[in-house]
């Protein structure tokens, strides 16, 4: 018989066109008293924040922004945007932007309600108290943040990228609107979106998969194979926005309640080191760590392949499973991902390290095949 679930979801999420107008009901009918709006200096430029704001000051809500996030979000960002929700006296904790802002202010929330410092929290559910309220605005289809139990913050100091699993860090309200999607770079657009296929990807193979994660991160594979190309190349394809919003808010629900696996393992040391985006790292290394997993897996890369549009009838598992490493590899080429470590400015000579550091990441323990240090500096080697 099969072993109990814990599902972990947002108490609400708001998803689709006009996502966000839907939010101003329920802070309206809220009793925070003043927000702190957690996002970074170019969605401040660009006036996107300034959907939020209107929206605040409609409903009497009053707040403080904070926009020093990094791409990586820092230990710094961390403790400084504690202090000014200490200092603001803020109550509640809006988040808008892409995985770093979420990442962000999921951090702030917790220690504001447990005190210490972030990285006491590192690893699986070692806050003791719910964090602060928590509403998250998504602009990006990819991390799924704003509705998991992950959050990833970058120790400077060590250059590692902290993994914390925690329930108490899921936010009460979850909004992905695809019109605040629309007319984003297209390497911000491919990179995130190469980091939902991935956690769609891992989520399916990951040795804590399960029925109702498989069915979501399935669908979530074929949403975003569907999608991904046609928001890269046309910013106002609303279609696609859509369809994106929607593969990386499933695969989400899929990943945070199943576990990931060593791509991410992989991709953290890579982020960590050399301050990378973290959806490109994941892009590059997802081929070569699937290669790796595949003899393990049985028929589950037929149906990767399939979900990505590859006929595989007639084809032995080996065959779908080359069409379904062939088909992620077309599909990061197709939308300008780089092909390799190099390009990056990885050094060969921080292999072995990172391997190391890998090993003892936090996902490194869904991987569906046991991996050697020897196995992660290989595939390091193998993706440069």
């Amino acid at each position: 018989m099969e072993s109990a679930k814990r599902i972990y979801l947002p108490p609400l999420s708001l998803i689709g066109p006009n996502a966000l107008m839907e939010l101003k009901e329920d802070l309206k009918s809220s009793s925070y008293k003043k927000a702190m709006l957690i996002t970074d200096a170019v969605l401040v430029q660009l006036g996107i924040a300034k959907n939020i704001e209107a929206i605040l000051s409609e409903v009497g809500i009053d707040y403080i922004i904070f926009d020093q996030v990094k791409e990586n979000p820092t230990v710094k960002n961390v403790n400084d945007g504690l202090k000014v929700f200490k200092e603001n006296a803020c109550d509640c904790i809006i988040t808008l932007g892409g995985g770093s802002p979420q990442d962000c202010g999921k951090a702030v929330g917790i220690l504001a309600t447990n005190g210490g410092k972030i990285e006491d929290y590192e690893g699986i559910h070692r806050s003791k108290k719910k964090s602060a309220p928590l509403i998250a605005i998504n602009t990006t289809a990819g991390t799924a943040s704003e509705i998991t139990i992950n959050y990833v913050i970058t120790d400077e100091k060590r250059k590692v990228k902290m993994v914390m699993v925690d329930k108490n860090c899921l936010v009460d309200i979850a909004v992905n609107d695809p019109i605040l999607m629309l007319n984003k770079p297209k390497s911000l657009t491919a990179a995130t979106g190469m980091d939902a296929l991935t956690h769609a990807i891992e989520a399916y193979v990951t040795a804590g998969a399960f029925d109702w994660s498989d069915n979501l991160a399935l669908h979530a594979i074929k949403l975003i194979g569907e999608s991904l190309r046609d928001a890269v190349n046309d910013g106002q394809n609303i279609e696609a926005r859509s369809k994106m919003a929607w593969g990386q808010f499933i695969a989400g629900q899929a990943f945070s309640n199943c576990g990931l696996g060593f791509v991410h393992s992989m991709a953290h040391q890579l982020g960590g080191m050399y301050d990378l985006p973290h959806g490109v790292c994941n892009a590059v290394l997802l081929p070569y760590v699937e290669e790796f997993n595949a003899p393990v897996c049985g028929d589950k890369f037929r149906n990767i392949a399939e979900a990505l549009g590859v006929d595989t009838t007639d084809m032995t598992i080996d065959e779908a499973t080359q069409a379904a490493i062939d088909a992620i590899k077309q599909l990061s080429k197709d939308v300008g991902i780089p092909t390799g470590l190099e390009a990056l400015g990885a050094k060969k000579d921080d292999f072995k390290t990172m391997a190391e550091m890998a090993l003892v990441d936090v996902c490194a323990g869904g991987n569906p095949r046991e991996v050697s240090l020897q196995d992660a500096v290989d595939i390091y080697t193998a993706a440069y």
